[in-house]
């Protein structure tokens, strides 16, 4: 990763809050986390067999997905693999509990907020 080097006060304390509220994300403690922009509005067996992503949506077989992922957060790649992805790839024929369910919900919004905060710190690296 990039770390900038603040100017002044100003600037290092903005970059501390951008880095706090990163942290809080990944780590999935952000209250943010609990606002899903997502759904997962197909009842099913939940039973991850081919994650795919088409028009918004992540399929995780035939007939259920999680709808309103952005693709930024498919797309996103955190070191070398991309989080939204792998997940689901590593729970290939397992069925999924309402907790997993709720937990890929929360990483999407992690995934969404994390592009955010990365174009602030650029914005505010490219003034120092």
């Amino acid at each position: 990763p990039h770390i900038p080097y603040p100017k002044d006060k100003n600037s290092f304390r903005k970059l501390v809050a951008l880095g706090t509220e990163l942290r809080l994300l990944h780590l999935l403690e952000s209250p943010k986390v609990n606002q899903f922009i997502t759904t997962y509005p197909v009842a099913g067996s939940n039973v991850v067999e081919k994650p795919d992503y088409k028009d918004g949506k992540v399929f995780i077989n035939e007939s259920q997905y999680f709808g309103s992922v952005p693709e930024v957060a498919w797309n996103f790649y955190i070191g070398g693999y991309q989080p939204a992805q792998k997940w689901l790839k590593d729970r290939k024929s397992r069925e999924l509990t309402n907790e997993d369910i709720e937990h890929y919900q929360k990483m999407i919004v992690a995934l969404v907020g994390t592009g955010k905060i990365m174009k602030e710190i650029d914005k505010l690296s490219n003034n120092l």
